[in-house]
């Protein structure tokens, strides 16, 4: 049995300093998944792509005809504050399926510019922000529900040290 998460990140496109970004996503995940209260051993498998990679993602699993900065594929049909449990894990791991996150590194890349911060505090926000969906959290709505996600997103940002600054 499995103690500790398992985060596997693959890049189907060249990814500058592979090493630190596979880093950096992992040590996201590991801090969003405490902060939310998940204690239980997971596995979240991250996907880095570009533009054109998520493209095509989005088109065959969502019907959605363009790129995306992040996409997230949850295992579990979560609510905010609800967490899967030991019962929900692999019996041959150990691990809870959580799900998949794909990113668009051109996407990332080109957000951070338009937001004016380093490309490290956007892909760390976005690798948060698929967390969270993974876990159940929601914006589609641009009410209680946006506000609540992009509320924890900061606190989990903020608790990385990562700023709007950065």
């Amino acid at each position: 049995m499995r103690k500790t998460h398992y985060l596997p990140v693959t890049a189907d496109v060249p990814v500058a300093n592979e090493k630190a970004v596979a880093a950096l996503i992992r040590k996201v995940i590991r801090t969003a998944l405490a902060a939310e209260g998940m204690t239980y051993p997971c596995e979240v498998n991250v996907n880095l792509t570009d533009d054109a990679g998520i493209h095509e993602i989005n088109r065959e699993m969502r019907d959605v005809d363009r790129p995306t900065d992040v996409l997230s594929f949850p295992v579990f049909d979560l609510i905010p504050g609800e967490l899967p449990d030991e019962l929900d894990a692999d019996p041959g791991t150990g691990l809870i399926p959580l799900g998949d996150m794909v990113i668009s590194m051109e996407h990332a890349a080109a957000q951070a510019v338009e937001y004016g911060h380093s490309q490290k505090r956007e892909l760390a926000y976005l690798v948060t922000h698929s967390v969270l969906h993974l876990l159940g959290y929601d914006h589609l709505d641009e009410g209680e529900q946006k506000k609540q996600m992009r509320a924890r997103e900061e606190a989990i940002l903020a608790e990385l040290g990562i700023t709007r600054e950065d």
